[in-house]
């Protein structure tokens, strides 16, 4: 942890400009730049919207039960748009955050540079991109809900979260990418399959199964779709939910294990991802 830190000392401006030169590399030669990183999930959440809104002639509505046991309606888009936003950022970090240094071998192979500020130069660039995505999603939840809130502030408790989370994630996952395409290759395929294992289109609170809600306050993913959605559509406060004590202490130790984890693996592999690549 400390090797980390040091590594990451006197690195912030470079860190920051390295982010940004990440976003410029991954648009380059496209007309709008950057900007696709906007129009890609504008367009996915129209083909949910419309799939669900219109093809399949579900209800336009979703149901939620709040604290007090009642029922609450909300339209469909704006609660698939809210769960949607942060999904975008967690399946960039994970992708993206993965392939981290096998993308940027030249940092390994060609010049002495901190390994572990690729990982966290790579995130950062996905948080610019996030910072713009809330920013369009919070314009339209004003205006379709009524205004800004003060629940709205808990967005500073879950987006740093996070962003910590899926950081300390790729401590463990670039080091054994960079040693196993097979590896990266079972993260990508996986990635379908976790979306729709998550809240992201729905609440996993109210599931009718009680042992599948159960099991899904495992997933760190579904902590943080309803968290945002607790901070921009529901409107409370985190811990007014019965799941809350349970939910808290599991995420606290997946972090907590993870955060182990990614120190070890990263320890263990550091010094032999230049040969490797």
């Amino acid at each position: 942890m400390f090797d980390i830190f040091k590594e990451h000392k006197g690195f912030g401006r470079q860190i920051v400009l390295l982010a940004k030169n990440e976003l410029i590399k991954t648009y380059k030669g496209s007309a709008v730049g950057p900007l696709w990183a906007v129009v890609k999930p504008l367009f996915t959440l129209f083909v949910y919207w419309f799939a669900f809104s219109i093809g399949l002639r579900g209800n336009k509505v979703v149901e939620v039960a709040n604290i007090h046991g009642e029922t609450i309606g909300y339209p469909i888009f704006i609660f698939i748009l809210v769960g949607f936003v942060p999904w975008c950022f967690i399946s960039d970090s994970i992708i993206f955050g993965a392939r981290s240094i096998r993308d940027n071998r030249q940092f390994v192979t060609k010049v002495s540079f901190p390994v572990s500020t690729i990982m966290s130069f790579t995130v950062l660039s996905k948080l610019f991109v996030h910072f713009l995505l809330v920013g369009c999603m919070y314009i339209y939840v004003i205006f379709t809900t009524g205004g800004p809130s003060i629940y709205n502030i808990q967005f500073i408790m879950y987006c740093p979260l996070m962003f910590l989370f899926f950081l300390v994630l790729s401590w463990s996952t670039a080091p054994m990418s960079a040693f196993s395409l097979d590896f990266f290759n079972i993260i990508n395929s996986i990635m379908s399959g976790l979306f729709w294992l998550s809240s992201v289109i729905y609440s996993s609170y109210d599931l009718e199964e009680g042992w599948l809600r159960v099991i899904m306050l495992f997933n760190p993913i579904n902590y943080f779709t309803n968290g945002y959605r607790n901070a921009f559509l529901y409107k409370r406060w985190f811990w007014d939910y019965p799941q809350f004590p349970l939910e808290t202490l599991i995420f606290v130790a997946e972090f907590a294990l993870l955060f182990v984890l990614g120190l070890y693996n990263y320890k263990r592999l550091r010094k032999k991802i230049a040969d490797v690549l």
